[in-house]
């Protein structure tokens, strides 16, 4: 039997067992070459689900979001202050503690006596309003003219830079699922790409002959197939045979020629397919008989004169 596809080889190493017939998984069993490909396969797939395997993601706080909203430009509506809310003071404001001084108070209103207009430059001008904080158990109505929360907040750049920060713990959770895609793109691409080299390089052979093996009376029964296939320049012959394995001994295949006055081996049968080359300069207009027979280990490579089946070659 021939070797596995890769295609089949790489569905077993998913663990699509079903797609082998039982006979191929007869052979899987026993050539080495074909599980190793299956088990390199298998490699590639453990490391593409290993690498999904993930700790459940959390989610985030409020904050991180208004940061990303921040960052954007998306400013959402701003709460009007509350009115037990104080004044926000600015941070080189000085601090004034204890009862303000005569300096501190605020002038008196301007008495109008008629000789100024109530309307002039000096009447209009807003009287300089002096700020003491207050101390941290009272709130204090802001005055008419003073700047909003939200605008203290717009001119506060050191503020406003700190809460603008995403907490960078944020970004590192995300690195290990951006590693495993990556990973699992990587190995199916590599998948892909095997499958497509081997697909572009591997040429498609070209039936030459046929022949159709019939069954001799020892061998009740038995029954086969070969093809002689023309693949990249030289020749090879596909056999299938149907028939019962014998307790010892093994199968062989050979090329005859019409009156079996000589013959060519193109190598022993395991299972009950295989591909076989045909040796340079055989002439196979001469060799056209497709012959398999029953071998036994006593070290003589003659043909043994038991044949299993035997077809002649017909042109395709």
């Amino acid at each position: 039997m021939s070797h596995l596809d890769p295609e089949l080889a790489a569905l077993i190493a998913m663990g699509e067992h079903d797609a082998a017939t039982d006979e191929q998984s007869a052979h899987l069993a026993e050539c080495l070459e074909c599980a190793d490909e299956v088990a390199a396969f298998a490699m590639a797939v453990g490391a593409a689900r290993g690498a999904l395997v993930q700790q459940p993601l959390l989610t985030p706080p409020p904050r991180v979001w208004e940061a990303i909203a921040a960052e954007v430009g998306f400013a959402p509506a701003a709460e009007s202050p509350s009115a037990d809310a104080g004044p926000p003071v600015p941070a080189e404001s000085p601090t004034t503690h204890g009862p303000p001084s005569a300096s501190d108070a605020p002038p008196a209103p301007p008495v109008h006596d008629g000789s100024t207009p109530a309307s002039s430059p000096a009447a209009a001008a807003p009287t300089p309003a002096t700020h003491t904080t207050a101390s941290p158990s009272r709130h204090s109505v802001p005055p008419a003219g003073a700047p909003s929360p939200a605008d203290t907040a717009s001119h506060s750049m050191p503020r406003a830079a700190a809460s603008h920060r995403v907490p960078r713990r944020g970004r590192i959770r995300r690195m290990p699922l951006m590693l495993a895609l990556a990973g699992t793109f990587a190995v199916l691409a590599i998948v892909a790409g095997v499958w497509a080299v081997q697909s572009a390089v591997a040429p498609t052979p070209q039936i030459v002959a046929e022949a159709t093996l019939d069954g001799f009376p020892a061998h009740e029964g038995a029954h086969g197939a070969a093809l002689l296939e023309e693949v990249d320049g030289h020749n090879q012959v596909v056999v299938t045979l149907d028939a019962a394995v014998p307790d010892d001994g093994y199968r062989e295949v050979w090329l005859l020629t019409d009156d079996g006055s000589d013959l060519v081996s193109l190598g022993v049968l395991e299972g009950s397919e295989g591909v076989f080359d045909v040796p340079a300069g055989v002439d196979l207009a001469k060799f056209s008989v497709v012959d398999v027979s029953q071998e036994a280990d006593d070290g003589d490579e003659a043909h043994s004169g038991d044949s299993i089946v035997r077809g002649a070659l017909q042109p395709a």
